[in-house]
């Protein structure tokens, strides 16, 4: 089975369009970074590595220390597809990173945005 593009999408050329979607609505890249590390696991410097070396969504999530235990508490629809019924695991995972990022965007709060 073919993968999907977005699995071998570098997630550096994807990041840009977080930061600037956030930002466009008077959000910041900090708190962009928050989400993608409480999500994933990885350090401020973790993410930073991870960018600068240019890796794949594929490799991105597969090297995360750790996906948060609250983010099975994300739920809704992104791009119409409810999010509790993807079943490919890295699909869901994408997916749980764009509609935190889009949450930020439409002005959650923080603490909300991050199941706390």
């Amino acid at each position: 089975m073919l993968k999907h593009r977005i699995f071998t999408t570098k997630f550096a050329s994807v990041y840009p369009s977080y930061v600037r979607k956030a930002e466009n609505k008077q959000r910041s890249k900090a708190e962009v970074d928050q989400i993608i590390c409480w999500l994933t696991g990885y350090s401020e410097a973790g993410l930073q590595q991870q960018l600068q070396q240019e890796n794949d969504f594929e490799t991105f999530f597969a090297r995360a220390p750790a996906l948060h235990p609250n983010s099975s508490l994300i739920k809704g629809v992104v791009c119409g597809v409810r999010l509790e019924e993807i079943e490919d695991p890295l699909m869901r995972k994408i997916r749980y990173l764009d509609k935190l990022i889009d949450e930020l965007a439409k002005g959650r709060k923080m603490e909300k945005i991050l199941r706390t």
